[in-house]
Parts: structure tokens; sequence; C-alpha cells
């Protein structure tokens, strides 16, 4: 485990359009704040950088609302244009208020309305709203490939998002992607203190990271949507974000 680790959030990244090479602002924005990767540093990448520039900012004007659209608007007081896109990226309800749509995203993340969020995007054309990305872990792998291609350097990458918990209040940074980390720490079968066997004990390495991060990276108007972590060594691994989410058959709570 490391002895020290700094957090260093990268300020200068111009705001992210459609079809940006991230790996060559991220270079600009090292450079810009005066570093340089070294190995076994960790990228941690707010989600909203991920997904503009892969194109995910969609229009309302474009979304046609389907009936079940309009009655759930109606139920929970949102624009239908919007619960049609909550749909559309969702494989479940699972609960629903005023206000709010509980989703399970069709990447298997359960949250408020699939993820969708219409803040620090451009309202300029119309009101619009930004879905996550397609594949956050192919996003994070694609992302670290550039990187070491263009630096010679073995990092992890982590894309982080902002979640709301059951039965705890406020939003932390999860991981919802990533790449060349390992992701679930598995200490079952181990020895405590005291020699007792761990039964149950699995480490969420990523979701640590991305909420320390996030905290650093800030939410509203920091405008730093990445930053480098450095002295956790991410111990190259195939695992993804993907192997975060419980199986259906463990959630106890549908």
């Amino acid at each position: 485990m490391p002895a020290e680790l700094s957090i260093r959030p990268l300020a200068g990244l111009p705001m992210v359009e459609p079809g940006d090479d991230l790996a060559a602002l991220t270079l600009a924005a090292m450079a810009e704040n005066g570093l340089t990767f070294q190995a076994g540093d960790i990228l941690v990448v707010a989600q909203k950088v991920i997904s503009k520039a892969e194109g995910q900012l969609i229009k309302l004007a474009d979304v046609e609302p389907s009936a079940r659209a309009i009655e759930l608007a109606t139920e929970t007081d949102k624009d239908p244009r919007l619960v049609q896109l909550i749909l559309d990226e969702s494989s479940d309800l699972l609960r629903k208020k005023p206000g709010v749509l509980i989703m399970r995203h069709r990447l298997g993340i359960v949250g408020a309305h699939a993820g969708i969020d219409q803040s620090n995007i451009s309202h300029a054309d119309g009101e619009a709203a930004l879905l996550l990305p397609r594949d956050p872990d192919t996003s994070a792998a694609e992302l670290r490939l550039a990187l070491g291609k263009a630096t010679g350097v073995e990092l992890g990458v982590i894309i982080a998002d902002s979640m709301n918990r059951p039965w705890r209040l406020g939003t932390i940074g999860c991981a919802i992607g990533c790449s060349g980390i390992t992701v679930l720490d598995d200490h079952v079968g181990g020895k405590d203190l005291f020699g007792r066997e761990l039964k149950v004990t699995l480490i969420n390495r990523v979701d640590s990271i991305a909420a320390t991060a996030t905290l650093l990276m800030g939410e509203t108007t920091e405008r730093t949507p990445m930053a480098l972590v450095r002295g956790f060594d991410p111990e190259d691994s195939p695992q993804r974000a993907a192997d975060i989410y419980r199986p259906l058959d463990e959630d106890l709570f549908r």
C-alpha cells in the first residue's frame, strides 16, 4: 500500500467538444500544469468530458416522447422528452416519485435518471441533456492506449461520475469505467489481525480513488475535470468497472 498519495487536479482543460482528441488535450493540460506522466500514475477523468467528446449531448427538440414517457413525466413532474431519454438508456424502472426516477441503466448502474445530466452543458441551441458514455470501460481503455503510445508510460485510467447512494445523503465520485487497474481487491480467505478468516472482504479500489479525486476536482464550476493520482500502484489488471455491479440474483432490494 502507498506510504503517500498525491492527487493533482489538472487546470487549463478547454471546454470539450464532440470529436475532440482527449489524449492530446490531456497531454496539453499536463504540460500546462508542469507535469509529465510517470509509471504507475492514475488519470481520473470526469464522465462529462468523455460523454461530450463522444457526442452524447442530445437536443431535447430531437426527442419524440412515447405515451409511456408522457405518462411518467406527468407522474414525476418532468419533461417528457427527458423521460424518454431516461427510458431509452435504461433496462428497468425501479422507483418513482415526483422529481425522481430511479433506474437501472443498461450498463448495470442503478441511480437517478439513468445518469443523464443537464448541468454544466450548453443550452444555447435549446434544452439538451448529456448521456453516459456508450461503453465507459472501452473509453478508458482507448484513452489509456493513446496516452501510452504518446508517452511510453503505463498508466491506469478511471472514468468517474457523481452518484447518490441508498440511505446516505449527498453525492460522491464513483468509477463507471477504468483500464489498467485492479478494480476489486479480494481478501476473502485471508486472515484478520486475530487470525479470523475473512469471509466477505472485497475492497473496491477504483471507487475509493474516484471519490477522493472527485472531491478535489469539484462538481460545479471548478473546470478541473481531470486529476493525476500518484503513489497508488494501479497493479495492471484486466478487470473492468463493469465487474463492480452486483449480479441481479444477489440484489436483495429489487
